[in-house]
């Protein structure tokens, strides 16, 4: 959510200007956060994160 809504693409001259962005981001969602809705098991999201990756694509 954060590299989503906050810091994708963007311009940091600094990692001070960096871990600004990143806190102003988390003083602003703490407030109105929610608990997320999970549409899949765990058993779904373990059997896709076991999947082997194969580097077979010929380039």
């Amino acid at each position: 959510i954060i590299e989503r809504q906050a810091i994708h693409r963007g311009t940091f001259r600094s990692v001070r200007e960096l871990t600004a962005k990143i806190r102003e981001f988390i003083n602003g969602w703490n407030p109105r956060a929610q608990p997320f809705v999970w549409t899949k098991t765990a058993e779904q999201i373990l059997v896709k994160a076991d999947r082997k990756t194969t580097s077979n694509s010929g380039h």
